[in-house]
């Protein structure tokens, strides 16, 4: 996985900047449900799409793991940022209307640490709260083009992330989906040069950099035409998950 404090300072122009936080944001505001107040956005980052979500009623805390992330959040939203781990968040049970975390669960180990971080999105929502989270992240970057024809040869394992898996891990704490949505992820267009150089800062989790599937990639990619020119934008993915009265569920004791 990347380090994140380390990618802090060039986090959001290389990944859209505030046109893609404009359209994530406006995607979380749609599926909140009216008479929300107050909103967790987990694993917040740099606070460029966290400060969005705030305003007209809407009261926003952000929570990263990330030291730089969450310093460069907390200058945006003065007061509303803690450092804290998704995996137990320094947070009370019901403490909030709402939890978002976008571009989080992709990121994760598998299954077990996937589930754990819902539950604990699930743990600190009010009854009738809900959950928005963004799903099938990955895929969504395959857009057809000839990039994506360059980089089947990778191993490609289940996504963590995968629609089907995010309804499992809510399920599992007493979450019903209730919602869904997409945005548009602005300026986020691979190139054949900025692919190469993701291969090469380890993007892409499954190829070592300094391997010899990197490096048959990375011809691959240099032989395409138009080295600069980005294809398509990638359309990311909003579930929404309502927790009902009554339906939190913990883990047996020991």
């Amino acid at each position: 996985m990347l380090d994140y404090s380390r990618e802090a300072d060039r986090y959001d122009a290389s990944r859209g900047g505030e046109p893609r936080a404009d359209a994530a944001a406006a995607a979380v505001r749609g599926l909140l449900p009216p008479g929300t107040r107050t909103l967790l956005d987990v694993a917040c980052g740099t606070g460029l799409v966290t400060r969005r979500l705030g305003g007209a009623g809407l009261r926003v805390t952000g929570v990263d793991s990330a030291y730089n992330m969450a310093r460069m959040a907390a200058g945006r939203l003065p007061g509303a940022v803690v450092l804290g781990d998704s995996r137990q968040l320094p947070f009370s049970d019901a403490s909030f209307d709402a939890v978002s975390a976008v571009w989080l669960l992709h990121l994760l180990s598998g299954a077990d640490e996937a589930g754990a971080v819902v539950a604990e999105c699930a743990r600190v929502l009010r009854p009738g709260g809900v959950f928005v989270t963004t799903v099938d992240k990955a895929a969504a970057h395959d857009v057809g083009s000839d990039i994506d024809a360059a980089l089947a040869p990778r191993p490609v394992p289940p996504a963590v992330d995968r629609a089907g898996a995010v309804e499992k891990y809510a399920a599992a704490r007493g979450l019903t989906p209730v919602g869904e949505t997409s945005f548009r992820g602005h300026g986020q267009g691979r190139t054949p040069r900025s692919t190469i150089a993701d291969v090469h800062r380890g993007w892409f989790t499954q190829i070592p950099p300094d391997g010899p599937l990197a490096a048959r990639l990375t011809t691959a990619l240099a032989n395409l035409p138009d080295q600069d020119v980005p294809r398509p934008d990638p359309r990311f993915t909003l579930r929404s998950f309502r927790r009902l009265p009554g339906s939190l569920r913990r883990p047996p004791a020991g």
